[in-house]
């Protein structure tokens, strides 16, 4: 019976299990600080030291950057796989997509002809563009972003981890033939000792410019992702204009719907707060539930705020005061703020002093609230109003 067993070149075998053997004891040593060791240039070690951080700061900018376009972690780990496979990932609909269609059903439902149904078949359409703007962006993202700092990680970053796994083996072995040179007994042996030593030292000077060149590309590297960081940012001021232009033609659409309480466009370049325009739906207390979805809600809650009166004061931090609501009050018209049992607001004087009335913020909404529904919480000595809180 004839058994075909593969050629083992046993000399080689041998040789490296030697080797690895001499590099384990050689490692060994080192921890235990009973043998020297060769240590790298500086100008080595800043070069490794910089491949480190970038290597480690990438990976986060990129965990981060993929966590905020598809917030799903099960979404993510699928769309990985899918990609990893060659396959073409699925289509689903986001948070903005579902909410959209909710809308334009119930809509449909309420009644096309009525005010309300009107306008949510309007809002939901609006969301339904929302939901594509951000489709499109979470793909140019990918493309001019997230998939080339991946794919240095992939490629370039690997290589040079590989790299410099190689270079730590040399020196293992250049340290344990230094070993041996230094153990050495007989003439003949120093002789070997010292051949391979020589050997050693070559390897390691080989393979350390090896890496060295590898390591000195890193700045080029990090050029090109700048470029890569500006195309991202283009990506967003594009999204960002888009979702703004969806809004102002939906607030356009629901004024010109009219009914017995019409919309009342807004214009946050114009707010005097200033807080819509400097960051559109910060601090709105709008939940986040999709890539671009809790900017589009931002701006949607930045659009729905209500307009300041020419009457009203301009809010100032410094002159708000924070009040409690005694008691839940819904709005008689667009001027006024539907309040909550408990909450806090902030407050402060109508401009000329309404005797009945304050001019409260709550987040981004702005309007008129009924003294008498408040307790103040600051300042309560200096309020006319704050002892008489009957109702």
């Amino acid at each position: 019976m004839n058994i075909n067993l593969p050629n083992f070149n046993v000399k080689n075998l041998v040789k490296e299990a030697g080797s690895t053997l001499s590099r384990v004891v050689q490692l060994t040593e080192e921890k235990l600080g009973t043998t020297e060791r060769t240590e790298y240039d500086n100008e080595f070690q800043n070069l490794a030291e910089r491949a480190d951080i970038t290597k480690t700061w990438t990976e986060k900018i990129v965990r981060d950057t993929e966590t905020v376009l598809i917030p799903n972690p099960q979404n993510r780990i699928e769309d990985f796989i899918f990609e990893k496979i060659e396959k073409t990932k699925p289509q689903r609909l986001s948070n903005l997509e579902h909410l959209a269609l909710g809308m334009i059903e119930a809509g449909g439902d309420f009644g096309q002809d009525l005010p309300y149904g009107q306008a949510l078949i309007k809002v939901g359409q609006a969301e339904q563009k929302l939901g594509q703007c951000e489709r499109d962006f979470i793909a140019s993202s990918g493309i001019c972003f997230t998939q080339p700092l991946r794919k240095f990680l992939e490629g370039e970053m690997k290589t040079i981890t590989k790299e410099r796994g190689i270079l730590e083996t040399k020196r293992l072995d250049l340290d344990a033939c230094k070993n041996r040179v230094k153990k050495a007994r007989s003439m003949l042996g120093q002789q070997a000792a010292e051949r391979d030593l020589r050997v050693a030292q070559a390897e390691f000077d080989r393979q350390s410019e090896i890496t060295k060149v590898l390591l000195e590309g890193i700045s080029t590297s990090q050029a090109s992702h700048l470029r890569h960081l500006h195309a991202f940012v283009e990506t967003q001021v594009r999204y960002y204009k888009h979702c703004m232009d969806a809004m102002n033609n939906l607030q356009r659409d629901l004024a010109n719907l009219g009914g017995p309480t019409p919309y009342v466009p807004i214009d946050i370049y114009n707010d005097n707060d200033g807080s819509a325009a400097a960051g559109i739906g910060l601090n709105a207390g709008v939940g986040i539930g999709n890539a671009g979805g809790g900017a589009a809600a931002g701006v949607a809650a930045g659009s729905g705020a209500r307009r300041r009166n020419p009457g009203d004061p301009t809010l100032n931090a410094d002159q708000m005061r924070r009040a409690r609501v005694l008691c839940a009050y819904d709005a008689k018209d667009h001027t006024e703020l539907n309040l909550n049992a408990n909450e806090v607001i902030f407050v402060t004087e109508c401009s000329p002093v309404n005797p009945d009335y304050m001019y409260g913020k709550q987040g981004l909404l702005k309007g008129l609230v009924p003294r008498a529904f408040l307790e103040m919480l600051d300042d309560e000595g200096n309020d006319t109003y704050a002892g008489n809180n009957d109702y």
